[in-house]
């Protein structure tokens, strides 16, 4: 299955943007920004999306990737803080913006045949932009693409090495076309869009069942949760009637929470067992209270 690696550097817009890769039908998996170079290229991604985030590169505890994965030989698209940290390990300058922007912000595409913005009628967009540094001179290799028209850098691209990057969101709703400039950026990443949550989940289940064996029991702890629900249900589907879930009730939650969640798999086909905790729990801090 083909993949999308995106590298986190912080931003509150990540998952968004691996839901947009995945809208567009291709599998986007997060990793952080300081991952091992041995644990991207074992994921064996197709392309590399550098996160935004709220950092400045010239922070002392700025968030960095490893240059070695600029040596992978796969398409690479900086967003906002990503594409400042391309221009600065790729030698070009990064400066503190004249005048931040932030907000809506209209965005003039400067070159002709740019492949982030092709089969796009309009020569101006509205974008989201959040940023306090800014490339000021391109690192070699690149050509400009885009200003704003505060007349900020907004895109660059270098086409020999599949590199790409821009100062604006495409992954919020505020971008005007965003999830088009994700699809031309998937197209030099030439991978299949063949991907959906069914055939994940299809693939998930059998992937378990293989780990797991035709004849091993697992447990399996249940919160009542979103996360600890689905996962339960995938793994019954691929070992079904060798499941066992454990709901502890530890005395800490809601009013009635844990007779509502316990009724609410009742019906659900997975077997659950409620583990009361309370007595011990409280037994405990009782002790450490007691003088």
């Amino acid at each position: 299955m083909h993949r999308i690696l995106i590298l986190d550097f912080g931003s509150q817009f990540t998952q968004l943007i691996a839901r947009r890769i995945r809208e567009l039908g291709v599998y986007a998996e997060i990793l952080p920004a300081n991952a091992k170079i041995e644990e991207i290229k074992a994921h064996q991604p197709r392309g590399l999306i550098l996160s935004g985030g709220p950092h400045s590169v010239f922070d002392s505890g700025a968030p960095h990737a490893n240059p070695m994965i600029l040596e992978m030989n796969v398409p690479v698209l900086g967003i906002c803080y990503g594409m400042q940290w391309l221009g600065q390990v790729l030698k070009g300058r990064v400066e503190p913006a004249a005048s931040r922007e932030y907000g809506f912000t209209r965005v003039r595409v400067t070159k002709a045949k740019s492949l982030l913005f092709s089969h796009l009628d309009e020569s101006e967009l509205n974008t989201w932009m959040s940023h306090g540094d800014e490339v000021e001179t391109l690192p070699a290799g690149f050509v400009e693409c885009a200003r704003s028209v505060a007349g900020s850098l907004a895109a660059m691209e270098d086409e020999k090495r599949r590199f790409y990057a821009i100062q604006f969101h495409p992954e919020v709703t505020h971008t005007d076309r965003g999830l088009e400039i994700f699809r031309n950026f998937l197209s030099v990443c030439e991978v299949k869009q063949d991907w959906n949550l069914g055939n994940f989940a299809e693939q998930k289940k059998q992937e378990i069942a293989r780990q797991v064996g035709p004849r091993a029991h697992a447990i399996c702890a249940l919160s009542g949760g979103v996360d600890s629900t689905v996962a339960a249900t995938l793994v019954e589907r691929a070992m079904p009637g060798r499941l066992h879930c454990l709901y502890i009730d530890s005395g800490l939650q809601r009013e009635n929470e844990a007779e509502e969640v316990m009724e609410s798999f009742a019906d659900s086909g997975l077997r659950v067992t409620k583990v009361d905790a309370r007595a011990e729990f409280l037994g405990r801090l009782a002790g450490i209270a007691d003088p």
